[in-house]
């Protein structure tokens, strides 16, 4: 499927929009096609689902990875390809001040909520306890668990699940 970089989207039109959106609910469906994310275009080239193009000519993996590091998004896009490796459907969580929603397997967005609220982080984030603590209590206010993933230099991932307790 063919797919132009428009900004901070890649835009997808044709008959198969609907298709890989209702299937594997991967962006949003809108008049213009198929809004994916940048991260979200970046997983489906490296799994030969689309092809993308600026001004007609077609990018590389490689030059839509440079775009991801130029715009720091690629701790974000390591823990977003694990998360769907395993099998999780994975929504943006911006309207939560996290990088993404995580919907259990099985469950999917219009037939459920989902479950947790992903913050991820580099290991060398300095992080605020008080900033933290937001972040668990938002996760909260909204009946959700706090996902926190922290990315080391190695690109490997430690999960750790946040919760809430009542002292």
């Amino acid at each position: 499927m063919n797919s132009k970089l428009s900004g901070d989207l890649v835009i997808m039109k044709g008959d198969n929009c609907e298709k890989l959106h209702n299937k594997s609910h991967y962006g949003n469906l809108t008049d213009e096609g198929l809004q994916l994310s940048l991260i979200e275009a970046l997983y489906l080239m490296e799994k030969d689902k689309i092809k993308v193009s600026k001004n007609d000519e077609k990018l590389s993996m490689d030059n839509l990875l440079q775009i991801i590091h130029e715009k720091k998004l690629y701790s974000k896009y390591i823990v977003y390809r694990d998360l769907r490796n395993r099998g999780y459907i994975i929504k943006t969580g911006f309207k939560y001040g996290s990088e993404f929603r995580l919907y259990e397997r099985g469950t999917s967005p219009g037939e459920g909520h989902s479950n947790y609220l992903v913050k991820v982080a580099s290991e060398n984030d300095n992080i605020q306890l008080s900033d933290l603590s937001s972040y668990v209590r938002v996760a909260h206010g909204v009946n959700k668990y706090l996902l926190f993933a922290v990315v080391d230099q190695e690109n490997d991932i430690t999960y750790y699940n946040v919760e809430w307790t009542r002292p």
